[in-house]
């Protein structure tokens, strides 16, 4: 009624009120609902505009229009001429063009435009931080004519054997089937089901089964909120959550449950989950019970999970790709997205993202937008269909290239795993081999249209009806925004290459290698996913994707689709993207066979294309990863044994102990390096594992230096009996011998090396080789300790010696 208020009252003065809404399906219902009310003829005083559909006319005062046709606007007309008043309505959910054209229309406000209204409107609104974004503003609250609703919960569920929730819904039916139902589901799958149970059930004799999504054509939409003599059963999506009223409603049942669009920056892969709703969409559902009367809502889960839930939605600017709003505010003249008026800001990783896409699609340089971007922006599309848009030009295909953007801006044309019948019936017309899915779309919408777009024959081939009818006014549309941007829209018999290369061009960071004889994908930035089973270009070794998208299997499972793939060729990514690829010799190690492998490797940015088998492979590469091998202890080499070990003990000691002689220690990373140059020459294990490893080890020092290393740091000493017993050297402990006591009679002093500066300990061992003293002082064992020792042994060993 606000609109009509303004209106009456004289407040639009000879302006008109834009009313902005969330979805296309309300702008047009709700444009027919106000001038149906007004008893005007719709297109003309009352109107609406969505992306590509426009029923207004130059006597239009009340328009309804989603918040992106707005955006747009204000590049074209910065001070929106002609508009005296905006509303946004339904703001609560939040919707990315809802946040940013309220910030672009406060800085007209600001700048140009004092006298412009703006009111932001919603049932459920946190008025508190919406005040303090649009102060200084006023507050407006109406409890408006509604009627109490009691809301029910079911008992809380555990197991994963739950009936699915259609057919709880069909339940719930049964038991408070009364006046008119409104029914909630995430999606049409799930809505044709419950239609089905509902209507086994003997309590829906009489009611009239009608579905509400934005998939069904205008007049089956208008059929679901139409008033009839019989009551009606209408199972929606969201979108009946809100703006649109269904008048009668006695009865909400809701699922919980909603299909929510979410952007993965880091992946760059779009999901559409199910995914539970929260609080304040659960009461926005609850109250279209209460409209007209007293009502009843039937939550299809426990008072219990129903606390668990979030209070609110994110907003779609913390969960959308933002590429195509960030070229439009760039063009508006926004130079740094992060001082602009953000309601609340998006993550830096979402931002970077997007200004990188639209950077390697040429749009903005070094931050600003260039001259292609605003060419770019002349499309009402995604910045990737604009770009390859334009590069049709170049190709002389863009009649072909319009239709492909057609294509692809509504519902899918053709219904997902259809069934047998359905998938033969395709083969059988369009083929199931081709350079593109998008062949099949066209040769699809072509069948559609030459068969006058019957029913009988889009159901033959599973076929969208409303989504073939919009695809030709669509693409006259492109085609006149081309021939006013200057191109070459006639048809033109060029190669399907030429088509392909286009959309490479928009579409060049979703290029993906299939694994041979599968449809498993490997994609640019390390991202796998599988090519969707109905892909015709299964064979193709390189694709690129128009569409990848992360969707629900199996409870618990999640699926990454590629999709709307286009064959392409390796040639084209480098006469295309030169400065993406690069040729390189990739060396691993195979553990199973125990050999350096390498391949010379072709990349397009980090996914590797092609691999052919280098033999031999690189000898430095080869030592080097034989040499991790062997240092991180997966490959033994037998002949590194404990005389390698205590050579290089031998040789850390002095090195740390006398620095004048100026020996070379070998540290961790000198023993890779040695390890590395034992390993020269070699590709296997079988070829290192027996190489002598000491005279490679002892190359170390020069030869002057290993006869310092055996005068200083001896295998072996001679005590003054005669004896000469080998010296064991430890990392981080003195070095020393071990002889039995009889073997040490007549040795009183401590041995030393390294010319006296270092003393031996020495390991004192009784006859049976245990070990009785350790001592670096033998003077002091003589006297204080072996005459206790000598008593006790003795006694134990009496045939042996005893001084």
């Amino acid at each position: 009624q606000v609109p009509q208020m303004l209106l009456k009252h004289g407040l639009l003065g000879t302006g008109q009120v834009v009313i902005l809404q969330p979805r296309r399906l309300a702008a047009r219902l709700l444009a027919s609902r106000v001038a149906h009310e007004m008893g005007v003829e719709l297109g003309r005083e009352i109107g609406y505009q969505v992306r590509f559909e426009n029923a207004t006319s130059g006597a239009t005062r009340i328009k309804f229009e989603t918040e992106g046709i707005l955006l747009r606007q204000m590049i074209q007309e910065p001070a929106l001429e002609g508009i005296q008043a905006l509303i946004f309505d339904e703001f609560h959910e939040r919707h990315l063009y809802g946040d940013i054209t309220l910030a672009r229309a406060l800085d007209i406000q600001e700048q140009s435009r004092p006298d412009i209204l703006i009111v932001v409107m919603s049932a459920t609104l946190d008025a508190g931080a919406l005040e303090k974004y649009l102060h200084p503003c006023a507050v407006l609250s109406s409890e408006g004519r509604t009627f109490p609703v009691t809301v029910e919960y079911l008992p809380r569920r555990s197991g994963t054997n739950a009936p699915p929730v259609w057919e709880l819904a069909a339940d719930a039916f049964s038991k408070h089937a009364q006046g008119d139902v409104l029914v909630f589901m995430p999606g049409g799958y799930e809505i044709n089901r419950t239609i089905e149970a509902i209507r086994h059930k003997p309590e829906s004799k009489g009611y009239l089964l009608l579905p509400l999504h934005g998939e069904l054509p205008p007049r089956d939409q208008d059929a679901a909120v139409a008033r009839y003599d019989q009551p009606k059963v209408v199972v929606a999506t969201n979108v009946a959550e809100t703006s649109i009223t269904i008048d009668g409603v006695r009865v909400v049942i809701d699922s919980g449950l909603a299909r929510i669009p979410r952007y993965d920056p880091n992946r760059g892969i779009n999901t559409l989950l199910v995914e539970r709703i929260s609080r304040s969409s659960a009461a926005q559902r609850a109250g279209r019970a209460g409209r007209t009367a007293p009502g009843h809502c039937i939550r299809l889960w426990s008072q219990a999970e129903q606390e668990e839930r979030s209070a609110q939605e994110l907003p779609e600017v913390k969960r959308l790709d933002l590429s195509e709003v960030i070229l439009t505010l760039k063009a508006a003249g926004v130079e740094d997205l992060r001082k602009f008026r953000w309601l609340e800001a998006p993550g830096d990783t979402a931002l970077n993202h997007a200004e990188e896409l639209l950077a390697d699609l040429g749009a903005l340089a070094n931050g600003a937008i260039t001259d292609l971007g605003r060419r770019m922006l002349a499309f009402p599309v995604h910045p990737r269909y604009s770009r390859m848009l334009l590069a049709a030009q170049e190709y002389g295909c863009v009649y072909r290239a319009s239709l492909v953007a057609a294509l692809t801006q509504g519902r899918d044309l053709l219904v997902r795993n259809p069934g047998g019948d359905v998938t033969a019936a395709r083969e059988d017309l369009f083929g199931d081999k081709a350079s593109s899915d998008f062949w099949i779309l066209m040769r699809a919408w072509d069948y559609a249209s030459r068969n006058q777009f019957r029913i009988e024959a889009l159901r033959k081939l599973g076929i969208h009806g409303v989504t073939a009818r919009q695809v030709g006014p669509l693409h006259e549309q492109f085609l006149r925004i081309a021939r006013d941007e200057g191109l070459d829209v006639e048809p033109r018999d060029v190669n399907d290459e030429a088509l392909q290369k286009c959309i490479l061009i928009g579409f060049s960071d979703r290029v993906g290698r299939l694994d041979q004889g599968t449809l498993r994908c490997e994609l640019v930035h390390g991202r796998r996913g599988m090519l969707a089973r109905e892909s015709v270009v299964r064979g193709s070794p390189l694709v690129v994707a128009a569409e990848i998208r992360e969707v629900g299997g199996r409870p618990g499972e999640v699926n990454t689709i590629v999709s709307l793939a286009t064959a392409i060729e390796a040639a084209w990514l480098q006469e295309l993207f030169p400065k993406d690829m690069r040729s390189e010799v990739r060396v691993h190690f195979d553990s199973v066979t125990r050999r350096v492998e390498a391949a010379e490797v072709m990349r397009f940015r980090d996914l590797v294309l092609t691999a052919r088998r280098v033999e031999p492979p690189p000898a430095d590469a080869a030592a080097r990863l034989l040499a991790e091998e062997v240092a991180a202890g997966r490959l033994q080499l037998p002949n590194w044994d404990h005389s390698v070990e205590q050579w290089i003990f031998r040789l850390n000691l002095l090195a740390h102990s006398c620095p004048d002689l100026q020996l070379p220690p070998i540290r961790d990373e000198d023993r890779r390096h040695i390890i590395e140059q034992l390993c020269l020459g070699a590709i296997s294990y079988k070829d290192v594992k027996e190489r002598e490893v000491k005279p490679v080890v002892k190359s170390w020092l020069s030869s002057a230096q290993r006869e310092l290393l055996d005068k200083y740091a001896p295998e072996r000493v001679t005590l003054s009996n005669g004896r000469t017993p080998k010296v064991t050297y430890e990392a981080g402990g003195p070095p020393y011998i071990s002889l039995r006591i009889q073997e040490l009679f007549g040795v009183t002093e401590t041995p030393r090396i390294a010319m006296g500066r270092i003393a031996l300990g020495v390991h004192i061992l009784a006859p049976s080789m245990r070990p009785v003293q350790v001592t670096q002082d033998l003077a002091n064992f003589w006297r204080e300790h072996y005459p206790r020792i000598k008593s006790e042994l003795q006694r134990k060993y009496p045939k042996h010696e005893w001084r």
